[in-house]
């Protein structure tokens, strides 16, 4: 079985969304939206920019001294 996204009404009603992985963890879950409408856009928005480049924020750049701003 493939993950899977869940909407669902939050304690203050409003709409979230998570999404299980295939052993039904929670892998990530959105903020409250006010419709429902809207919370299945998040849905929309996660699936079609799920596949962009990782970028790495761990790594520091050449040169730089970790902590340490410019």
């Amino acid at each position: 079985m493939a993950g899977k996204f869940e909407v669902h009404k939050d304690k203050s009603g409003g709409f979230r969304f998570r999404l299980k992985a295939a052993n039904g963890e929670v892998i990530a879950s959105s903020q409250s939206y006010k419709s429902k409408a809207s919370a299945m856009g998040g849905v929309e928005s996660v699936k079609k920019n799920a596949a962009s480049d990782v970028v790495d924020l761990t790594e520091e750049p050449a040169g730089s001294v970790a902590g340490v701003t410019g």
